[in-house]
């Protein structure tokens, strides 16, 4: 799987203790709509670091052998743009740990834009989906399905399956 990092305990993405995969690439799609600067974004230092190669059974050994984690986020830039990738990963996921708790997906994406890509991910067991693009500027707001602040009060969770 390519990544460009591995958090082994994030404590700010999910209610619970998480690893969190930090994916490759963007199309920066919540700051090109508006003509905005992509230096603005939470992620453009991210996106500058090298990609890193990293075996999915690696990744899964490396969750089950931690017992503070409870759940996986797979963030940093946008997962979409690697859905084959974040598929394979959890299918094999969850035949290995098949009733753990969540896998979380942050993407800037909204369900209407990517619901070919929501039916795929629906076949695997306790999966939240974080949608809508970031806009600067905008109030933050509590989020009770991932139990944090997400930056803007377009941005919202749903568990799809």
């Amino acid at each position: 799987m390519k990544l460009k990092n591995i958090i082994d305990e994030d404590f700010i993405n999910y209610k619970k203790p998480s690893m969190m995969l930090a994916m490759c690439y963007c199309d920066w799609k919540c700051l090109t709509e508006k003509n905005l600067d992509l230096s603005i974004c939470q992620n453009s230092e991210l996106a500058h670091q090298d990609n890193i190669e990293v075996s999915t059974i690696s990744i899964v050994s490396r969750y089950l052998h931690n017992p503070i984690t409870k759940a996986i986020v797979i963030a940093g830039l946008e997962p979409f743009l690697q859905i084959d990738e974040v598929i394979d990963f959890i299918r094999k996921l969850r035949i290995i740990a098949m009733n753990d708790d969540m896998v979380v997906i942050y993407t800037g994406y909204y369900p209407e834009e990517i619901q070919e890509r929501i039916y795929q991910l629906k076949q695997y067991k306790n999966i939240i989906v974080k949608f809508g693009r970031y806009i600067p500027d905008n109030k933050p707001h509590y989020d009770k399905v991932l139990g944090v602040k997400l930056a803007s009060d377009n941005q919202y969770a749903v568990k799809i399956s």
